[in-house]
């Protein structure tokens, strides 16, 4: 299995920046496409990115497209995301999920998840 923990979530102000890391462990870390979600008070979990195995592909949310970036280091077993120009409705938790297949982290969820870290920004 994979497990997974966040760091790096606090307050920001609106137009600053965060950046989240998600480690992992799990002997077949590689394999697994990587995304991250977010879940807001009384909303339901919704994507936010996505990385595949290799690295040569991203997928990422139309609210957030343009001001945040996923990467990963399959050699430190870490995949990141960059969030600039924050806005007031980033504020979430943020989840990172690992699943084989890129499409169906997508479209139904990580089959391994972190706890969560807490985003807030507020001015």
């Amino acid at each position: 299995q994979v497990q997974l923990v966040e760091s790096g979530g606090g307050l920001a102000q609106p137009g600053g920046s965060l950046r989240l890391s998600c480690a992992a462990s799990g002997r077949a870390f590689s394999s697994y496409a990587l995304g991250w979600f977010r879940q807001a008070p009384g909303k339901e979990r919704e994507f936010v990115a996505a990385i595949s195995w290799n690295g040569g592909s991203t997928s990422y949310a139309d609210s957030v497209k343009g001001r945040f970036t996923i990467s990963r280091d399959n050699a430190k077993k870490t995949v990141s995301l960059q969030m600039n120009s924050l806005k007031a409705e980033d504020t979430a938790v943020y989840y990172c999920g690992a699943r084989m297949s890129m499409t169906d982290l997508r479209n139904i969820g990580g089959s391994y998840w972190g706890q969560g870290t807490q985003v807030t920004v507020s001015s």
